[in-house]
């Protein structure tokens, strides 16, 4: 049982890094070329804000119980993204460091 549980939880994490949006943007901006983009890709964040802003409202204004789902999904993506940038910025910022510290070695 334990097994079937571990194999359908990897199963599921490898489904959703390849396939939902936000995690692939988050892979792509991950990458030495793309930590150039985690700032401006902060800005996506903004919509998922919007969104949940939106669900909100229609929630509070009689909707469907099922759309808390949707503010729970949109709050964490607004949340992933909003924390890559400064996370990205970090990040280029070392390897930018290293890269200084290993071009006079080469030189």
């Amino acid at each position: 049982m334990l097994r079937l549980l571990w194999a359908a939880s990897v199963h599921t994490r490898y489904f959703l890094r390849r396939s939902m949006p936000t995690n692939i943007l988050l892979d792509a901006i991950r990458t030495r070329r793309g930590l150039k983009w985690g700032i401006p890709a902060t800005l996506l964040a903004a919509p998922y804000l919007l969104a949940a802003s939106i669900c909100t409202n229609l929630i509070g204004g009689g909707g469907p119980g099922w759309l808390n789902l949707l503010v729970l999904l949109f709050c964490w993506n607004f949340l992933k993204i909003l924390i890559m940038g400064p996370v990205s910025l970090i990040l280029l910022i070392r390897v930018r460091i290293q890269e200084a510290i290993a071009r006079p070695a080469e030189a």
